[in-house]
């Protein structure tokens, strides 16, 4: 029985293993969404993986395992329960019918996550408006109490007036979010202008692999590191000097498998400085047993917002925990470092110097006599 100290919410996580998905794959993902609980302030209490060729469209896992979940979470007494992908209306509707508590899926802690660790207004407004992205479809299901008074008089009509007058306010809200980040887009479009007169280098990599901390290395600034996931979601910039040669260092927000499309759209002013840079240092924790798969879902948001062509070093950090080296598989420059143990970072800021040097050769050659 919990007991008044818990401080956690507890969870039961479930995931679907489908096609020809392993199950050591899908037992990853589940890790990873319990390092998302854990960064909420949840306890995973159980985790449940079903084996089928696609997600049920109407209760995401077939009929026994959700009787499975509804033993496990009164056994558990479990405050929630976690689909680790993005579950339809009707889905969540049918969910929370069936297992009697609060369902959310991957989408829902991730924009919980970012209302958590949003600390400057415009990522507040960024996380808002992607909250009332998602809610807006699923509207109907936060008003299931009225449907137990269908027979009631006057009762039908009221709730369904209620549900439209719901929609139609958040849509305002939408829309008044939007132009308020399009105001901030402007503001963004013009500091990034008056910044021209300096190469622009750009953090980016997946969540929780040390790009702040890099950052931090680089500028010898003090920019917020943690290890969770989001740990920071406000774009840095800082300015740094390597050699004689200065450029603009850009701390982003970090990336994850099935990152939300709201998040996405809503942090466009924010990826802007990832689509604007131009070279990308691509941060990488080697000592992740499923880097590769991370650096895939980079590679695939970087190409989503129009920045996969950018001049790009992978830079594999975290190697003070490996035994051996990785191999680098691609065509970009590359190099092994430990940004916490400082292990080769005098060869990675020459590289960047190379790098920034040849970008401002290029791009200011009668300026070259400074460098």
């Amino acid at each position: 029985m919990k007991q008044p100290t818990d401080i956690y919410e507890r969870a039961i996580l479930v995931a679907v293993c489908p096609g020809m998905q392993t199950m050591e794959r899908t037992e990853e993902y589940l890790a990873e969404l319990e390092f998302l609980l854990e960064t909420a302030g949840g306890r995973c209490m159980k985790k449940v993986i079903q084996r089928l060729d696609r997600p049920d469209t109407r209760t995401y896992v077939g009929s026994g395992k959700l009787e499975e979940i509804k033993e496990y979470k009164q056994a558990l007494e479990a405050d929630f329960v976690i689909f680790d992908d993005e579950l339809s209306p009707a889905q969540l509707r049918n969910l929370e019918k069936e297992l009697e508590c609060r369902i959310l899926d991957r989408t829902t802690l991730i924009l919980d996550i970012f209302a958590k660790r949003a600390r400057t207004s415009i990522a507040k407004t960024q996380v808002e408006l992607a909250q009332l992205q998602y809610m807006l479809p699923r509207l109907t299901r936060m008003w299931t109490h009225l449907e137990r008074q269908r027979g009631g008089i006057g009762m039908r009509g009221p709730g369904e007036t209620q549900i439209e007058t719901d929609r139609r306010l958040i849509k305002e809200k939408i829309s008044l979010l939007k132009q308020q980040l399009a105001s901030i887009d402007k503001q963004k479009t013009l500091q990034r202008k008056n910044r021209e007169s300096l190469v622009r280098v750009a953090l980016v990599g997946y969540t929780n692999v040390g790009k702040s901390t890099l950052m931090n290395v680089l500028s010898k600034s003090d920019v917020f590191a943690e290890n969770k996931l989001f740990a920071t979601l406000d774009t840095t910039v800082r300015k740094v000097v390597i050699g004689n040669l200065p450029f603009l260092l850009t701390d982003t927000v970090g990336f994850i498998r099935k990152l939300p499309t709201q998040l996405v759209e809503s942090f466009k002013s924010t990826l802007d400085e990832v689509v604007e840079a131009d070279l990308l240092l691509h941060v990488v924790d080697t000592s992740h047993p499923d880097y590769e798969e991370q650096m895939a879902s980079v590679r695939l948001t970087l190409d989503e917002i129009g920045a996969a062509d950018k001049p790009t070093v992978v830079v594999y950090n975290k190697i003070d925990r490996l035994e051996t080296l990785p191999t680098h598989s691609g065509e970009e420059d590359h190099i092994f470092i430990s940004a916490t143990e400082r292990t080769h970072l005098e060869a990675f800021r020459d590289l960047i110097y190379n790098h920034v040097s040849t970008i401002h050769a290029i791009r200011y050659p009668y300026n070259n006599f400074l460098y």
